[in-house]
């Protein structure tokens, strides 16, 4: 009796040692399977093309979005959200706990430096890391030196500066910065590239420089006598003449000093209206001379200058959309196909280009911490989609992107070399030089302080 009762102990101990193991051994497959299953999802997570899920990282735009630059400020935010749409759905950054999308956080500056500061202080409390603006080089200097000071005072809440448009050759020069990138060509590198056109144009032998009285117009001057200096020493400079901004509505006094000056060309860095009225007014008093511009194709130009600039007006940019080539091409028909209305049929490639390097520089960098992804842009060379046919990078030592530019011409849609009009238009330009990056290079003259 007491035998059996005994075997009868050590049987119960043993069944509840097994029950315990079983569970042990359920347990342990239960949790490797959930770890198992995390791996994937994380695996998953990050795999190219995959939905970004995280919390986005910000971007914030300080532009003007109202008042006489509105529609200025209109163009750039769909650049730049065509961009940030592109990045996310190719996955978004790939940061070290996984996929975050960016955001565009729209800031308005209504065109006025003060209010551009505010915005910036908006964004500082915010806390978004990455500040883009373009749209005047006296908003870009008065940002620069604020986030300098914020960055200093505030090392926990740092931002960096993106640059698209503000083109004052001092931003990545005498007053370059760690802090700042510029992805557009500087006023000097532009201004190389119309005198490669002028140089190889023998016919030319006079010059008349017509410009803004403002930093700007006095830059567009100085670089171009400096240029015309180096490139085609033998050609005169019979006039160098400032107006003011906006202010002039009949430039008919003009064209007759530019007229007798004998002057074969001119060169300008007007914009907008000054341009225009510039162009029309020579046209109208039979000044047969063509306009060496910097802003003959930016947005509302072709349509405003009409007939008066077919083959009279040279622009240059980084990018137009009669740059040909297949890649180019489709880019273009993507940018059309997501804008599709004519007033909307302004793209600027470098917008675009600057959010993919951005989220490429973030995905290297691991992180969207603004120093390290400043770090990673430096030297970092463009791999995007686009690179193809748009070969880009960041030069380290002053933040100056390098790519290529086209010198073109202003003429009807349908003529050789111009299959696409500008905004509906009926005008646009062909290409009459195009260069690559390594033609662009600027000379580098930054003594970059860095953190």
């Amino acid at each position: 009796m007491r035998a059996r009762s005994e075997r009868s102990k050590r049987s119960s101990r043993w069944g509840r040692a097994a029950a315990l193991l079983g569970a042990l051994a359920l347990g342990l497959a239960m949790a490797a399977g959930a770890a198992a299953q995390a791996t994937q999802t994380k695996q998953a997570g990050n795999a190219p093309g995959s939905q970004p899920t995280l919390a986005p990282v910000r971007l914030a735009l300080i532009e003007g979005m109202s008042g006489p630059f509105a529609d200025a400020g209109a163009a750039v935010e769909r650049n730049l959200r065509f961009g940030v749409e592109r990045v996310n759905a190719h996955g978004g950054v790939v940061l070290r706990d996984g996929r975050h999308p960016l955001e565009l956080v729209v800031l308005d500056s209504k065109g006025s430096t003060e209010t551009a500061l505010m915005q910036l202080r908006a964004a500082a409390d915010r806390h978004i890391g990455f500040v883009l603006q373009g749209n005047s080089s006296a908003v870009a200097a008065a940002l620069v030196k604020a986030i300098d000071r914020q960055n200093a005072r505030d090392p926990d809440n740092r931002a960096l500066f993106l640059n698209y448009s503000a083109v004052d050759p001092a931003l990545t020069g005498a007053d370059c910065s760690f802090w700042h990138f510029r992805f557009d060509a500087h006023a000097g590198m532009r201004m190389d590239a119309l005198a490669d056109v002028i140089a190889a144009d023998q016919s030319v032998k006079k010059v008349y420089l017509l410009n803004q009285d403002y930093s700007f117009g006095h830059d567009v001057s100085a670089l171009a006598r400096a240029a015309l200096a180096k490139q085609r020493p033998d050609i005169a400079v019979v006039g160098d003449e400032f107006h003011p901004v906006g202010r002039v509505k009949d430039f008919a006094p003009y064209v007759s000093k530019i007229r007798a000056s004998g002057a074969d060309a001119v060169i300008t860095g007007n914009w907008g209206n000054d341009l225009a009225l510039l162009v029309k007014a020579a046209r109208e008093q039979g000044l047969d001379t063509k306009f060496y511009t910097f802003y003959g194709n930016s947005l509302g130009a072709p349509a405003a200058l009409g007939e008066a600039g077919v083959k009279r007006v040279i622009a240059v940019a980084e990018w137009h959309p009669n740059a040909g080539g297949a890649a180019s091409d489709a880019w273009y028909a993507a940018f059309r196909a997501r804008f599709p209305a004519p007033q909307d049929d302004y793209s600027v490639l470098r917008m675009v280009l600057l959010v993919e390097m951005l989220g490429q520089a973030l995905t290297n960098a691991g992180s969207a911490d603004p120093a390290a992804v400043a770090k990673a842009l430096e030297g970092m060379r463009f791999t995007g989609d686009e690179s193809g046919f748009h070969p880009m990078w960041m030069r380290a030592d002053d933040h100056q992107v390098i790519q290529p530019l086209y010198v073109m011409q202003m003429d009807k849609a349908g003529t050789p070399g111009v299959r696409f009009d500008n905004e509906g238009s009926g005008y646009g330009f062909r290409t009459v030089l195009a260069l690559p990056p390594q033609r662009t290079v600027p000379a580098m003259t930054c003594r970059m302080k860095r953190p």
